[in-house]
């Protein structure tokens, strides 16, 4: 554990606090909260995509494509649209339709039920909707499973359906669904796909998205003067301009701020902000169960 002294948080200059403790202080101290979550929160409560989990799901596909994770999988260039929904089809229900309650996410509700906070994720499943979270405190940046979009953006509508869904994982066979299961865009003809962020591609962001981003936006704005603890839990150096980046950057532009990362992995922190830092190297999940008041 890292830890730098910062006159506005008296937690900090607090001795022989444990992690958890430490953060428990310093959300109590906190007057917002924004949190970040990436891949390690999921993959912390068990959503993971290697190992058991995946070869259980995907035994075929691995077989014959020899994936070796889900994320991998996922983003597959598969040869026809028949292929493409065998699989998405089971990895959306796996990861979103049927995604049980991860206790780590429900431990972190129940923490902050009585603190103004806000939620942005990169993560597209569906974690937050199955551990009862208000979800007009969560931004999902990078799109979500459940959802489709036409494949040539032609227009920023997203679609969703569950039935359709599981009538493809049910009716496919040797990895294929039946033709007459893929869906199309309605605009353009077009086949429709899983609505999430490429790098070459972006995604579509419908209405839905755009509420999300400016409630989002809100929050930031009319916390940004205050002391704002900045919690990132498991953000990786993936796509760092949606969580990682931003977070420091609003650390630095307001001295009253605290960035706080959860990860066992040692990123680089920049130099400016070092002194508003605190970096939480246990287990994720063990620590959020830590904080809930009994």
């Amino acid at each position: 554990m890292q830890t730098q002294e910062k006159s506005y948080w008296k937690t900090l200059r607090v001795e022989s606090l444990s992690q958890a403790e430490l953060l428990d202080n310093l959300i109590d101290e906190a007057e917002a909260v924004v949190i970040g979550i990436g891949a390690g929160m999921s993959a912390a409560t068990g959503f993971t995509y290697v190992g058991k989990r995946f070869t259980d799901a995907f035994p075929d596909f691995i077989e014959k494509y020899r994936f070796f994770d889900m994320l991998q999988a996922s983003l597959f260039d598969f040869e026809d649209l028949q292929a493409y929904w065998a699989f998405q089809s089971r990895f959306s229900l796996l990861n979103y339709f049927d995604q049980p309650v991860g206790e780590a996410y429900v431990n972190l509700r129940q923490r902050m039920k009585e603190k103004p906070y806000h939620v942005i994720t990169t993560n597209a499943d569906n974690a937050f909707y199955a551990a009862a979270f208000d979800m007009d405190k969560v931004f999902r940046i990078q799109g979500e499973y459940g959802l489709w979009q036409c494949v040539e953006h032609c227009h920023q509508q997203t679609y969703q359906n569950e039935a359709l869904i599981r009538q493809m994982a049910e009716a496919q066979a040797d990895m294929k669904v039946p033709a007459h299961l893929i869906p199309y865009c309605p605009k353009c003809g077009a086949g429709l796909e899983v609505n999430k962020r490429t790098k070459e591609k972006g995604m579509v962001e419908d209405y839905h998205f755009h509420e999300q981003k400016q409630r989002y936006e809100l929050f930031l704005k009319e916390s940004q003067n205050k002391k704002v603890l900045y919690l990132e839990i498991g953000v990786g150096h993936t796509t760092p301009q949606f969580i990682k980046e931003p977070f420091q950057q609003m650390t630095q532009a307001n001295s009253k701020a605290l960035f706080v990362t959860m990860n066992q992995k040692d990123y680089f922190i920049p130099h400016e902000i070092r002194s508003q830092t605190v970096r939480i190297d246990e287990d994720i999940d063990e620590t959020l169960h830590k904080l809930v008041r009994k």
